[in-house]
């Protein structure tokens, strides 16, 4: 089920946040997300977030939304490829005329997923933190 986020859930979205990051990013040293693990924990409240929480409450998965970017969707390993993601996506793109997003092109899953859900590469660049190619990936709806 999805619902908005709420604070006590905190602990929970951050796990999701750097299991994900270290599971989908094995080109990144670990050591980066664990360095910006309390900027991502500041932020998180300030963004519009859902969750999906399984029957038992526990969060399984979420995504965060700040001003038609989505700065994050993260799903449990044992979930991935049940459609919650899909979920969390489709919810947040019935609420929205357009969306964009930043994914790493070496993360081929993702980049093949959000291609399926209608968003498109608008530009690529190199980070220059990481030194690795992203996508800019846009999403309007109705296209």
């Amino acid at each position: 089920m999805i619902q908005e986020f709420c604070p006590r859930q905190l602990d929970d979205v951050m796990r999701l946040w750097l299991e994900g990051n270290l599971q989908a990013h094995p080109f990144v040293p670990a050591s980066y997300w664990r360095q910006n693990a309390d900027a991502v924990r500041a932020a998180i409240p300030q963004a519009r977030v859902w969750v999906w929480v399984e029957q038992d409450g526990v969060v399984g998965g979420f995504l965060g939304l700040q001003d038609g970017y989505i700065a994050g969707l993260f799903v449990e390993r044992r979930l991935q490829g049940r459609g919650v993601g899909t979920r969390l996506l489709r919810h947040v793109q019935s609420l929205s005329d357009t969306l964009s997003l930043d994914v790493y092109a070496a993360n081929r899953r993702a980049v093949e997923f959000y291609r399926a859900q209608g968003f498109a590469v608008s530009f690529s660049r190199i980070d220059p933190q990481i030194g690795r190619r992203e996508y800019r990936m846009c999403w309007t709806a109705g296209q």
